[in-house]
């Protein structure tokens, strides 16, 4: 059974009844609403997922139309024409369905969507409201109609005749308000049923519509797809009948390649591994080429390539050959490699291998090759490779290199880490290296030597000295501070040691480094940036005397050493050292006359390190002494850099900067942090002692430290000064309740010691 008809006579009676079909027609109102929300919902879902798979669809599409097979040969079948041409086709099939789908989509928003949404906000929205009219008008009604029967009988007539008007007033009122919302519940429950129905069917007039267009295309496609099954089946059956011919001629050279050998204009080519000589301490690596010979003009062609390495072809190499020699395993500890010499190069053999001793005899035989004579190549090619002198062909080989480099490649990226090819750089050497044709090179203008071989035998007549630039004699010593030390400190000691090479030694190594300086100034440009130059000439200057692991674990430290000298060439080379080597600061600091540190006897309690923020402080006193300074921004990291010679994050004990700005800190020094939780950049924070296990001695006088003063080498005292003001000038969180908190601008009144600011460890 339905819902009880309202009956306008009702609502004058106003009966628990009537009030009960109301809420009847109520609750089948809300059911009404939330069916409308849910299918608003349903819908924005399936627009959302045609969207999706609109746009899967056309990437496949696009995927489709994007693609072309490529074929064997120089033409085409027209079989093959038509399946090349399919991709395109299916493409612009799905594209023609997207655009039906798309109209779906926007149809289903116009026609769905739309008209539910306007149904629920004008209509059911319209009844809501109606309904709190209703209650509220109802609580007032009744809630007036009990207060009036309330009234005394005794009051004056006058006023009982005021009270029984406007009761009737208020009922009349009443009554109106209940015929109309009888009347718009009675309407929105005949009215649903098509303004709910019609958009549904509109939506799935659409949804066949777009099925109809679908089936259109489908019988447009037809034809095209019967041609295409018969293209596809033609090609088929030309691959099945070619297949057993290929694999009768594959069985035909497996079984005799040399009979089947591809005629060509090279009398001989193949793979040979050619050895490539690297610096001493790395010995030599063999390459694989692709090699390729003419007997007609004895032309000889290299091209480096890797299969293991994605195939990566190098440059071609071209020579002439003058003659080729046998290799005998007595010379060599490789078996089947002969040797090679060049005659732009002579006495410079290239020594090759081949994959077998079958394969050695085929090259020897092409390249009119003899026996060896018995003769300790390895000998001659270390006499060779040590002809390198710190001498006036040296130094003009560096300094030619080097104004080549800066005229013509100082922007070039990968500079000094893209190598050249070995050949030609061997021939760069060794003409450079000649007195009597070095003057006749010209690097600067000439296009026949690339900037790569130019860096790259500049790198090699480095390696190639008796000893490396920076000396085995000092090579330990220069390791020393880059594995330890504050950046000051490793400063100091490598400027030291650098006086202490030879002269010539520091005079190439300063023509070096005041190069390499000016290529990290363009590493926007060349990507070289201090660190990557220090990697690439680490090894360089600084080799080890002897190859060990240790020595191999010490490369980084080498880098180390390189970037010190790149970023502070200027200092290291136009100023005198001191003259005592600066010994490396210790971790832990007294101040003089402190008492010998005793040891801790069995039992007794370990006191807890106290942390304590090594912050700058500025003096709020205006009778300081030193000239007034420019205020630094609050919470700036310059105040510390720009205001001292002294490095901010320097593991060095600080001291007094200037006259308004002091970092304090007191105990033994134990170390020092540079990350601290929350704080992104590097923070001044020192784990300090306490100064005496007394409590006691946090009253004690003021205590005076002295700390050497980095820019007079003097030492300077520190007093504490009393009854003055300071501000933090950095904020510091404490770690623990029995340390300081404070933010940047706090005041502390009485700076009179040390130990005033800083909060001494709970005992």
């Amino acid at each position: 059974m339905g819902l009880q008809p309202l009956e306008f006579s009702d609502c004058y009676l106003d009966s628990p009844w009537f009030r009960e079909r109301v809420r009847a027609h109520e609750a089948e109102l809300e059911k009404t609403n939330k069916f409308i929300k849910e299918l608003l919902k349903d819908g924005k879902n399936l627009i959302a997922a045609t969207k999706n798979l609109s746009a899967a669809q056309r990437k496949f599409a696009h995927s489709l139309r994007d693609f072309k097979f490529e074929f064997i040969g120089d033409a085409e079948t027209d079989d093959e024409r038509y399946i090349d041409a399919s991709l395109h086709e299916f493409s612009n099939f799905l594209k023609n369905l997207e655009e039906q789908r798309e109209i779906l989509a926007l149809s289903v928003t116009e026609t769905l969507i739309k008209p539910l949404e306007r149904f629920r906000k004008e209509q059911l929205g319209a009844v809501k409201e109606e309904k709190k009219k209703f209650d509220k008008e109802t609580e007032k009604n009744y809630s007036l109609l009990e207060k009036h029967l309330n009234l005394s009988a005794k009051k004056k007539e006058l006023q009982l005749q005021e009270a029984d008007n406007q009761v009737e007033q208020n009922r009349k009122h009443f009554y109106e308000l209940s015929l109309e919302y009888v009347c718009k519940l009675q309407e929105i429950q005949e009215r649903k049923k098509f303004e709910c129905v019609e958009p549904v069917l509109s939506f799935f007039q659409g949804l066949f519509t777009f099925y109809h267009q679908g089936y259109e295309l489908a019988k447009d496609f037809n034809h095209y797809k019967m041609a295409l099954q018969i293209n596809i089946q033609n090609t088929r059956n030309r691959f099945e009948g070619t297949r057993s011919e290929v694999e009768e001629l594959m069985n035909k050279i497996r079984r005799n390649p040399q009979e089947h050998k591809r005629a060509n204009h090279f009398t001989m080519e193949g793979y040979l591994y050619v050895q490539e000589k690297r610096p001493a301490p790395f010995g030599s690596s063999w390459v694989k080429h692709y090699c390729m010979y003419r007997k007609e003009t004895k032309k000889f062609t290299m091209i480096p390539f890797e299969h293991r390495s994605g195939g990566k072809v190098g440059d071609e190499e071209l020579f002439v050959l003058t003659y080729c020699t046998k290799r005998n395993i007595d010379t060599i500890d490789r078996r089947f490699c002969f040797d090679l010499e060049a005659s732009d190069r002579p006495g410079v053999p290239v020594t090759m291998q081949a994959f077998s001793e079958e394969d050695r005899k085929l090259w020897m035989e092409a390249l009119d090759g003899k026996e060896a004579l018995f003769i300790n190549l390895n000998r001659a090619n270390a006499k060779r490779e040590g002809s390198a002198q710190l001498d006036k062909i040296g130094f003009t080989v560096i300094k030619k290199c080097i104004s080549a480099v800066e005229t013509r490649g100082i922007n070039d990226q990968g500079l000094y880490r893209v190598v050249g090819v070995s050949s030609k750089v061997q021939r760069l050497l060794s003409l450079l290296m000649d007195a009597k044709t070095c003057n006749e090179v010209d690097l600067e203008n000439s296009v026949d030597w690339e900037v790569k071989t130019i860096t790259s035998a500049m790198k090699q007549y480095l390696r190639s000295l008796p000893e490396p630039l920076m000396t085995y004699e000092l090579h330990g010593e220069f390791i020393v501070p880059a594995k330890s030390g504050s950046p000051e400190s490793r400063v100091n000691a490598v400027h030291f040691l650098v006086h202490k090479l030879p002269e010539k030694n520091k005079e190439m190594l300063e023509i070096l480094v005041k190069h390499l300086a000016n290529v990290s100034k363009h590493a926007k440009k060349n990507l070289m940036t201090v660190a990557n130059l220090g990697v690439v000439f680490g090894p360089t200057l600084m080799r080890p005397q002897e190859e060990t692991v240790a020595a191999i674990m010490d490369l980084k430290f080498q880098n180390i050493v390189v970037e010190i000298l790149i970023e502070n060439h200027e200092k290291i080379f136009k100023t005198l050292p001191d003259a005592t080597f600066p010994e490396p600061i210790s971790m832990s600091v007294s101040p003089p006359n402190a008492p010998p540190r005793q040891s801790r006897r069995q039992g007794q309690r370990i006191k807890r390190p106290l942390a304590v923020y090594n912050f700058c402080l500025e003096l709020d006193d205006a009778d300081s002494h030193s000239s007034p300074r420019e205020d630094t921004p609050t919470g700036s990291m310059d105040s510390l850099s720009s205001q001292s010679p002294t490095p901010a994050f320097s593991s060095s004990p600080p001291g007094l900067l200037d006259g308004n700005h002091l970092i304090m800190d007191s105990g033994d020094l134990a170390g020092w942090t540079t990350n601290l939780p929350g704080q992104s950049r590097p923070s001044m924070v020192s784990w300090m002692n306490t100064p005496s296990a007394n409590p006691a001695a946090t009253n004690t006088a003021p205590s005076t430290f002295f700390f050497p003063n980095p820019a007079t080498g003097s030492d300077r005292a520190v007093e504490s000064i009393a009854h003055r003001k300071a501000r933090a000038v950095y904020p510091c969180e404490a770690e623990h309740s029995s340390e300081l908190s404070f933010q940047i601008g706090a005041i502390f009144e009485d700076v009179g010691d040390v130990e005033d600011f800083w909060c001494t460890e709970a005992t």
